[in-house]
């Protein structure tokens, strides 16, 4: 396994750059690379199983290239972030061509670069876990850092997790119902952990007054530096990037539970809680994000060690195949129903919405 073949995701933010250069409907390239080329080329491409060695495990776990793929992506997001915010601002740009753009910015911030904050805030390394809230901090989501750690790992598949879709629940009730009650999660997580250690809810030691002041600050600064349109455009990335994240996370749990033991008391976590998909495009695209069992099951593992589960079930297509169809609800239930039941997981009884 080579750490270059995930370099492919570099192309999708010069879809960025290249259409908001070349103008017109060309601002849509990268929506439509990711949520029409991807999906045809993952049927083309096909998927792969394969899984590393023990041997390959260790070997494969701390190599340098791997997290070197990840680190660069940092300077690449906060360019495309100031380049997209430098455009978004000159008088030339129609309407169309603006959304466009802020389309665009938010779909590589959020697909790639949320998705890179993921894996670096993970890991024990102090300078990983930075540069994960750097990447956060450029789309104003910085709480997921907590509340994905400390809160979905934990409450993972079960009613008290924000972050998994309740079966028959369709993406537009699931993404403000999640972005509302992550962030209140997170807040009550970080109040937790400073009364343990008997800080004032107001001390400079409260992470959550920093994930809210960093990007406003951040804000101030493109409209201090660019003006007030380059701080809309800041904020508007940020709205399409995280609300890609949720849609992410729609598809990564929809419908599925974990069995209740007594109450607040559930069953450890298993392959069968996390829909897995193996396109192997895509695989390279998001750094093995769809290998989703393996990694609830083992959080701290590396991406490139991520492995195939034949007991986690299997999403339809890869993930951008899978957002589209989740965009149209009627559609996702006849596709995804019928997978649903066939689980462990999702036979278990559960509270039906529909929207």
């Amino acid at each position: 396994m080579k750490a270059w073949k995930y370099s492919v995701a570099y192309l999708i933010p010069v879809t960025a750059v290249t259409g908001a250069l070349a103008g017109g409907i060309f601002t849509f390239l990268t929506p439509f690379t990711v949520f029409v080329l991807v999906p045809l080329l993952d049927i083309l491409v096909g998927t792969d199983s394969t899984n590393p060695t023990t041997d390959e495990l260790t070997r494969l776990q701390n190599r340098l290239s791997f997290r070197l793929v990840l680190y660069l992506f940092v300077p690449v997001q906060f360019g495309l972030v100031v380049f997209g915010a430098v455009l978004f601002t000159t008088g030339t740009l129609t309407l169309l061509e603006r959304a466009g753009l802020v389309l665009s910015v938010g779909i590589v911030t959020g697909g790639l670069g949320i998705t890179i904050a993921h894996e670096l805030a993970h890991k024990k390394r102090q300078l990983d876990i930075c540069l994960g809230k750097a990447l956060l901090m450029s789309v104003c989501y910085m709480h997921f850092e907590i509340e994905h750690n400390l809160g979905h790992h934990v409450r993972v598949a079960t009613p008290e997790d924000p972050a998994t879709a309740r079966f028959g629940e369709s993406f537009y009730a699931f993404c403000p119902r999640t972005i509302r009650d992550s962030f209140k999660s997170a807040w009550r997580i970080e109040v937790s952990r400073l009364a343990h250690q008997g800080e004032s809810l107001w001390s400079p030691r409260n992470h959550m007054i920093w994930n809210v002041a960093l990007p406003v600050a951040l804000a101030t600064g493109f409209a201090v530096g660019l003006g007030w349109l380059a701080a809309l455009f800041f904020f508007l990335q940020s709205l399409v990037a995280f609300s890609l994240l949720e849609a992410v996370n729609y598809i990564e749990h929809y419908g599925l539970n974990r069995k209740q033991l007594a109450p607040g008391r559930y069953e450890k976590v298993t392959p069968a809680h996390s829909w897995d998909a193996n396109q192997r495009l895509t695989n390279y695209l998001l750094f093995k994000l769809q290998r989703h069992a393996d990694h609830h099951v083992h959080p701290v593992r590396a991406y490139q060690t991520l492995r195939h589960l034949e007991d986690s079930p299997k999403l339809p297509t890869g993930y951008a195949g899978t957002l589209v169809l989740a965009l149209v609800p009627p559609l996702w239930r006849r596709v995804m129903h019928p997978r649903l039941l066939r689980t462990d997981a999702g036979s278990q009884p559960r509270q039906q919405t529909r929207h």
